[in-house]
């Protein structure tokens, strides 16, 4: 499918679900992959472009809200920085059918996970419930 006005629909609602902190890219590769029949590979690429100026922009509001834990980000954010590069080297030796799979169960467990995940407020909240 190549209309150019769904795809800027699409990368602005992505955007939208992004500002709210749902997952945006996530949500624009599954869209690249099925409705406009971007090859997982590229779609992948395309969320990489989409992320990187989100990601920027999402920084400086953090940073000017003194909202980031530097020794966390840094503590994860470069292993993870090696492990996306060793990633990405590899997805490119994969075979889309398994490209696909292997995401589609990423998207699933990440999905239940969030469905099944209990709110921290929950605990706060039946703790003054119960007798000391």
């Amino acid at each position: 499918m190549d209309n150019p006005v769904l795809m800027i629909v699409a990368g602005l609602l992505a955007g939208v679900v992004s500002g709210m902190g749902i997952g945006g890219g996530s949500l624009l590769i599954i869209v690249l992959v099925s409705f406009f029949g971007v090859e997982q590979i590229l779609a992948q690429g395309i969320n990489l472009l989409y992320f990187l100026p989100t990601a920027a922009a999402a920084i400086v509001i953090h940073i000017k809200n003194k909202q980031i834990d530097w020794r966390a980000a840094l503590g994860a954010g470069i292993p993870g920085m090696a492990i996306a590069a060793a990633a990405g080297l590899l997805a490119v030796q994969i075979d889309q059918k398994w490209l696909k799979i292997a995401f589609a169960i990423l998207i699933l467990l990440t999905g239940l996970l969030e469905l099944f995940k209990k709110d921290p407020g929950e605990d706060k909240a039946s703790a003054g419930d119960e007798p000391h």
